[in-house]
């Protein structure tokens, strides 16, 4: 176990979080505590004895603070070996240090709140990662603490083993402080090249975990945790199933970004990153159905994705133990903000379906990045909808609040489907809406709009629609990027659509407004593209 008893601890910390339990409990089990001055102080008000660090140090606090720890005598403190270094350390009067308790200078919180160059300098925390890396370096006779959510664990540890520490334990912070002071530098870094004109970016993740393989069995593949997130995808809670792949991963990222944003009960039904189905209703069972009709067949094997907590009543819709086994929907991937104890159950008949839970719409995604050959691209999230609400043709594009609500569906269902990409939304009552048909990942526009075109009545005739031309005339067809050429509108007017959106931005803008004018299509520029590659 090769356990080590703390004897004399060194605090100082920034963050003064859970600081006074822990020194409360160093206290009682009968380790002499060092601290600094703000630190000391908050020792002081809660009247726990501890020794000033000049009293070990031998020199006073300096340079308004600059200069504190830094000396022979901490820095000897932590980083003689206990067993070879024995006789030189006493020979130096030097008594070792067995816990180091610090947090930084909060330069990243003080930069978020706008501080101005010198006082980002003097947030530069220098004596603090010196003493951290020095406890890490020499974990296994010292410990080192960076994050007060650990100060409970460790004391526990302590208390269980008359004021000893595992290696297991002190490797593991060494570990943790390591990579405290790693993402501290770095930030800094970035700052102080931004500074010079510079662009820089160091990124960090964290509990990262082997896949069983990537897109496909002979490709190896990872999922890793960004440190800075508040919450990421690698927090959902694997309720039932199988480990997630690397597709699922990928789907179900495309299924959650469908579903954020919409109000009511939305689903998304995701086949190879895109949606196949989405609707929008008051009801979750009625979105469900509606979602699954955009594609039924894509539908098998798809990731379903849920905005609110998914209730039995809705999980029942795919028949899991249904006698007729072809009656039986499967789908890889159900993920909802919460599933009830009820559906859970009701899900857990089908052994290999993965049910997870994931806060949907507490993810937040600032920014994309895309790993090319030896590069990173970056970009803002796409999060708008639209710049404008221009109607550009004679008839009027409609204004009153049901046409908006199927304007913004459209175009959340359009920023998530791969480019070139064209939907068909349809409003079947005021409050709820589907995809009723989509072309995605197409090079050519015509093409995707001839696949959306054919989905959607290819849906309509499996309903018994009996007018497929008059619903396809209340229907929205949306456009990711502006039409280059008129032929698109041709081909809706063929089909008797009547309401298209684009962005707009072509030069020949002009033709494709005549095209609509000469087929009484009402058209609406939104000003802003969608594209997604």
């Amino acid at each position: 176990m090769q356990l080590r008893k703390i004897k004399r601890a060194l605090l100082s910390v920034s963050d003064k979080s859970n600081l006074i339990p822990l020194a409360q409990g160093l206290h009682d089990l009968g380790v002499e505590l060092i601290s600094t001055g703000g630190t000391g102080r908050a020792l002081q008000e809660a009247k726990i004895p501890y020794t000033d660090i000049q009293a070990v140090t031998g020199n006073p606090e300096a340079f308004g603070g600059r200069m504190k720890t830094i000396s022979f005598q901490i820095g000897s403190a932590l980083l003689f070996d206990r067993e070879r270094d024995a006789q030189e350390a006493q020979n130096l009067k030097i008594e070792g240090i067995d816990l180091v308790v610090c947090n930084l200078y909060p330069f990243q919180k003080v930069q978020e709140a706008g501080a101005d160059f010198p006082t980002l300098i003097e947030n530069i925390d220098i004596g603090g990662p010196t003493m951290i890396r020095a406890a890490a370096k020499n974990f296994k006779d010292v410990a080192v603490l960076v994050q007060s959510s650990d100060y409970e664990g460790f004391l526990a540890e302590l208390q269980s083993q008359n004021g000893q520490t595992s290696l297991a334990l002190r490797q593991q912070l060494m570990a943790k402080a390591f990579n405290h002071t790693a993402d501290y530098d770095a930030r800094i870094a970035m700052r102080m090249d931004e500074e010079l004109g510079k662009k820089s970016l160091r990124l960090s993740f964290k509990q990262g975990r082997s896949l069983r393989y990537g897109e496909n069995s002979h490709q190896a593949a990872g999922f890793y945790r960004e440190n800075s997130s508040a919450l990421s995808l690698a927090d959902i809670r694997i309720l039932h199933g199988k480990a997630l792949s690397y597709n699922n991963l990928l789907d179900v990222q495309g299924a959650v970004d469908a579903v954020q944003g919409l109000g009511g009960q939305a689903v998304a039904v995701v086949k190879h990153s895109n949606p196949c189905g989405l609707a929008k209703s008051m009801d979750q069972r009625t979105a469900l159905e509606a979602a699954w009709s955009g594609d039924p067949i894509s539908a098998f094997g798809s990731i379903i994705a849920f905005n609110q907590p998914l209730e039995l009543k809705t999980a029942e819709f795919f028949q899991l133990d249904a006698e007729d086994r072809s009656q039986r929907k499967f789908v890889e991937v159900v993920i909802a903000p919460k599933i009830t104890a009820e559906a859970l159950e009701y899900l857990q008949q089908h052994k290999n379906l993965r049910v997870l839970e994931l806060d949907i719409a507490g993810l937040e995604k600032a920014v994309d990045y895309r790993y090319l050959s030896g590069s990173l691209l970056v970009q803002e999230a796409d999060l708008a909808l639209y710049n404008q609400q221009e109607s550009v043709t004679a008839r009027p594009f409609p204004s009153d609040e049901a046409a908006k609500g199927l304007v913004e569906f459209g175009l959340q269902a359009i920023k998530s489907i791969k480019s070139n990409a064209i939907v068909l939304v349809q409003a079947v009552n005021q409050q709820q809406y589907r995809i009723l048909g989509m072309g995605a990942g197409q090079p050519n526009r015509l093409v995707a709009t001839k696949l959306a075109i054919e989905k959607a009545k290819e849906n309509l005739q499996r309903e018994g629609a009996e007018d497929v031309a008059g619903i396809l005339g209340q229907c929205y067809l949306v456009s990711d990027a502006f039409f280059p050429f008129a032929d698109n509108v041709e081909l809706a007017a063929q089909a008797g659509i009547r309401y298209i959106l684009q962005p707009g931005g072509s030069i020949r803008d002009k033709s494709v407004i005549a095209a609509c004018d000469q087929a009484d299509i009402a058209m609406l520029f939104t000003g802003l593209r969608h594209f997604k590659h």
